[in-house]
């Protein structure tokens, strides 16, 4: 099991390392996270939803994602509410204090679906999540040492060098365990240095010294290196000078912004990720993304004053793209009679296409295929909404598609909408521009004139997931490291 000193310590990025270096050597290996918080998501073959971090490990490690890979995910609608999504389905919404009392529940599906896997591979990498050292969070732990304990793991503790303070983010961590949690952390392992090693070696001597726990690596810092967030926005943006301009408006909500990465990778892209008390500007395209709370989000989107950009933005001649939530977003009303995200009502959308939502419990997990219309571009991505959209505007639908989740029908289905003037397209699939074909097809309405040097996303990420294996062979003691694991590193 591998569990950090903290959020974004480099876990999800080492169990995909780690994932992606044993399925090289032949082991049948998945990656597992207890319990996930995040709004970044992803449907897998069975037909459920898990987090998009255990989606790309999976990816890593050469297998295809599975609801018991991370059988607890919660998605937060509130600062102080989720929906609990439990191996897959959606059961129902919590206040903080609820989940906390559910836990024990939970972890029956947690060490269920742990035991699946166990039974199906040979290796199972754990990813904790946050830090095991959160006092207020101990009771009732399923998502760090509680597991540990409960299923006898091991753990190495990584811990992130760039943000300073290492050796205390260890030390202090490790003080916090019990006594026999302490017993259980194996290695630390040091994440993203960068510069001279050997002014390290004496604070590492002192740290083994110290806690008796080898460090059973310096992982170096990986400039550029990509690998699709777990959950927060990455607040550094490039700016590319004569490049098609793209916004995107930060949503308190925002779900599944990965759907934008091949976009802020493309050279001929600048994509800016825009927050609150910010303009959207002068640019080619504004995407309207996903949103977990789309109501709220709407009424955000309106204080902002983006609403009257978008109107301004489309007189000039400007295109708008829905993506999921911006879909609903576009039409003329939102119904949750229902309360699915909130206080139950309805709210005025933006007005510009001729359609209407109504949210509904049962959500739509699908991945699909098929083409964009009218060019026929070849296009692939995965449905996770809550709610349904009807009206006139969809009878210039977005993409004809087929459904390619396991046990379900093979029947063309219509997505999305188009604008009678074509300046506005919208649609529910997420992962649209992970397609060369659709990016470019949607690329060049919005206005890029060149296809040389042409992107491919997914060749891209895993040569970038290669790159990270590389690293970590090189840097850590796989000796050690793999015997934890229980494989032979010789295999």
């Amino acid at each position: 099991m591998i569990q950090g000193t903290a959020s974004d310590a480099g876990k999800s990025t080492l169990v995909a390392g780690l994932g992606r270096l044993l399925a090289r050597r032949g082991v049948r290996v998945a990656p597992f996270k207890p319990q996930n918080m995040a709004l970044n998501s992803a449907v897998t073959a069975d037909g459920g939803e898990i987090g998009r971090a255990q989606a790309v490990q999976a990816m890593a490690c050469g297998v295809k994602p599975t609801v018991h890979m991370n059988p607890i995910l919660l998605k937060p609608h509130s600062d102080t509410g989720a929906q609990v999504i439990v191996q897959g389905k959606a059961i129902t919404n919590m206040q903080a204090q609820a989940y906390h009392d559910y836990k024990t529940v939970a972890m029956n599906a947690v060490l269920e679906s742990h035991q699946t896997l166990m039974q199906q591979y040979a290796c199972v990498l754990v990813e904790g999540a946050g830090s095991p050292a959160e006092i207020n969070l101990r009771k009732g732990d399923i998502a760090n040492m509680g597991f540990a304990e409960a299923v006898d793991c091991d753990v190495l503790l990584v811990a992130d060098i760039d943000k300073g303070g290492v050796f205390a983010q260890l030390v202090g961590t490790l003080a916090l365990l019990s006594p026999s949690e302490q017993r259980r952390v194996k290695g630390f392992i040091i994440n993203r240095f960068r510069g001279d090693i050997s002014l390290l070696e004496s604070g590492l001597t002192w740290l083994e010294d110290r806690t008796g726990i080898p460090v059973l690596g310096v992982i170096p810092y990986l400039q550029k290196f990509h690998l699709e967030a777990e959950d927060g926005i990455d607040q550094q943006q490039e700016v590319r000078d004569g490049a098609l301009k793209v916004r995107v408006p930060v949503l308190p909500r925002i779900s599944n912004h990965t759907d934008f990465d091949p976009l802020r990778l493309h050279p001929g892209v600048d994509l800016q990720f825009v927050g609150p008390g910010h303009r959207l500007g002068p640019c080619d395209l504004i995407v309207l993304p996903g949103s977990k709370s789309v109501r709220a989000d709407l009424e955000h989107l309106t204080e902002q004053g983006w609403a009257g950009e978008l109107t301004k933005h489309l007189r000039y001649g400007g295109k708008v793209l829905g993506i999921c939530g911006g879909f609903q977003m576009l039409g003329q009303e939102i119904h949750d009679p229902e309360g699915i995200e909130g206080t139950p009502g309805s709210s005025k959308a933006l007005g510009l296409l001729d359609c209407a939502t109504t949210l509904t419990p049962e959500k739509a997990l699908t991945n699909v295929s098929g083409e964009l219309l009218p060019d026929g571009a070849a296009c692939s991505g995965y449905e996770i909404h809550a709610g349904r959209t009807d009206g006139p505007a969809l009878n210039r639908p977005f993409a004809k598609l087929t459904n390619n989740t396991e046990l379900a029908h093979d029947a063309v289905t219509f997505d999305g909408a188009m604008s009678d003037d074509n300046q506005i397209r919208a649609t529910y699939l997420h992962g649209i521009f992970e397609s060369t074909p659709a990016m470019y097809n949607i690329l060049n309405w919005a206005g890029l004139n060149t296809q040389q040097d042409v992107f491919d996303y997914d060749a891209f990420r895993d040569a970038e997931i290669e790159r990270l294996a590389d690293t970590l062979e090189q840097h850590l003691n796989l000796d050690k490291v793999l015997a934890l694991a229980g494989v032979q590193a010789s295999v």
